[in-house]
């Protein structure tokens, strides 16, 4: 490990909020200091729900602009973003157009008919990854078949973190996290499974260069110099593009038997493996193979995860009730324990828009009680989440025939302690949560790493421990989180999985 001190930007884009993220590498530990934060949009345009990329790339040079105004010696700059999505790069030059959303209604539909026509086992035994109807091969599917311009006019497509780092200046290649995540992966061969791209009838051509974690990009361009008074040695590195894949490398780990949760919009549980399960028993439990630092295995599950409550929040505010996210969770709090489930792994969540209203349909169309306040409605939902988690983590030691008794929780979600302590009563195990920004984290470490500052995955690990603080929560008997149990297994099985 270097002594001397060293300063890194991480760019970490959710699907609410983007921030730059300013880290410094000192002495064994690892500082940060979030430099700008602004709201990611998407909204129709051009038939569909689209990112608004040129408001990303704005927001991006204003964040490393604040960097660069301070004349700080920046070394190195990487991106991180939600997966699936992905950009098409023109062959002349020109801007990039705006992506397709993961939530547009198109995926729903293209989805059963790539599947009938390839076939699930095929999809599986190749990619190893969950099926979700956003999955990017879907989204593909649905550019061949409406005939989509970009398709003909571009010279390749990168994932959203991947062409940013582009956009910065680094070569166009896609990190292996993110690649993972397009049900187009081929976890056992290291390559892209090219046979699927081209049943869905998009040119292999098309396909980015596959790099590692950490893998040199090249120096910022001479624009993004210009932009943020960055210094021209600056390198973009590819770190795990993917942001779950960032964070679960900054899980402050040791020794085996701890499974993570990336929580966030999205809760992403699971365990490190060495080695894929690609299984019938796995496709059978709905588990999903991505990609993490050092090509190690994510074996894990996706979960509809905050995005329950954030709908939620954003259907009070439209009916004139705006509040923050700790009003929310102390009115939760204060509701009544284990009313109304949610069975969160259905695609019938995904979609925005009158949360409130479906949650109430759906708690009569299952015979429960219409939550009757919006405690009420928000701890339904978080209760919910924690007994998710319990079925996944039985799943998982399943299918790997390995106990699990720690639950490391890191991501924005980790501040929600009233979640942290449902999931150790739910599932009856030690959860520790934090880092707090365990994906900005993970994403700034391993651009020390790239560089060579950094010698190991478990010295990553060691500066985690050292440098940021975790909160243990031991799991309390209740006898109603027993029976609750029960309901929400019926609920599964009755709603299929």
């Amino acid at each position: 490990m270097s002594t001397a001190s060293t300063h890194h930007a991480a760019v970490d884009l959710g699907a609410e909020s983007g921030r730059v993220i300013l880290g410094t590498l000192s002495q064994g530990r690892l500082s940060i200091e979030e430099i700008h934060r602004f709201p990611n949009r998407m909204g129709e345009k051009d038939g569909g729900l689209k990112w608004d990329l040129r408001h990303l790339e704005g927001e991006i040079l204003a964040g490393l602009k604040k960097i660069g105004d301070r004349k700080i010696p920046l070394e190195s700059v990487s991106c991180d973003s939600w997966g699936v999505d992905i950009v098409y790069l023109p062959k002349d030059g020109s801007p990039a157009k705006d992506p397709f959303c993961y939530r547009d209604e198109r995926n729903e539909k293209i989805f059963p008919k790539v599947v009938d026509k390839i076939g699930k086992e095929k999809i599986f035994a190749r990619t190893g990854l969950q099926f979700m109807p956003f999955n990017t091969l879907y989204q593909l599917a649905a550019d061949a078949e409406s005939g989509r311009s970009e398709v003909g006019q571009s010279s390749a497509f990168l994932p959203v973190a991947d062409y940013l780092n582009y956009f910065l200046g680094g070569r166009p290649a896609s990190e292996v996290s993110l690649a993972s995540t397009t049900q187009f992966y081929d976890p056992k061969n290291r390559k892209w499974a090219e046979d699927l791209v081209k049943e869905v009838g998009i040119p292999t051509s098309l396909l980015p260069e596959v790099v590692p974690s950490g893998s040199l990009l090249g120096k910022i361009s001479a624009k993004t110099v210009q932009a943020t008074g960055l210094p021209a040695t600056c390198q973009v590195v590819a770190s795990c593009s993917h942001d779950t894949g960032a964070s679960v490398a900054a899980v402050p780990a040791e020794g085996k038997g701890w499974a993570y949760l990336s929580s966030g919009t999205w809760s992403l549980l699971g365990v490190e493996s060495p080695k894929p399960w690609m299984t019938p028993a796995c496709a059978e439990a709905g588990l999903t193979h991505e990609v993490g630092f050092g090509h190690s295995i994510r074996l894990l599950k996706n979960i509809a995860g905050l995005w329950l409550v954030q709908e939620c929040r954003r259907d009070f505010a439209k009916q004139g009730r705006e509040m923050d996210y700790g009003t929310i969770t102390r009115m939760a709090s204060e509701a009544a324990p284990l009313v109304t489930l949610l069975d969160p792994f259905l695609t019938a969540w995904n979609a925005p828009g009158e949360m409130g209203r479906r949650i109430a349909d759906y708690a009569k169309a299952t015979g429960q009680l219409v939550p009757t306040s919006d405690g009420a409605m928000v701890r339904a939902c978080l209760e919910s989440l924690a007994l998710a988690y319990r079925e996944c983590l039985e799943s998982i030691e399943k299918v790997t025939g390995e106990k699990i008794k720690t639950l490391h929780i890191v991501g924005g979600g980790s501040q929600n302690k009233l979640l942290n302590q449902m999931a150790a009563d739910a599932t009856g195990r030690t959860v520790v949560s934090g880092p707090i920004e365990g994906t900005a984290i993970g994403n700034l470490l391993i651009q020390a790493y790239g560089l060579g500052h950094l010698k190991s995955h478990q010295e990553i690990r060691n500066i985690v421990r050292d440098s940021f603080p975790i909160e243990l929560f031991q799991p309390l008997s209740n006898p109603l989180w027993k029976e609750a149990w029960k309901r929400f297994q019926t609920l599964r099985s009755t709603k299929g999985k």
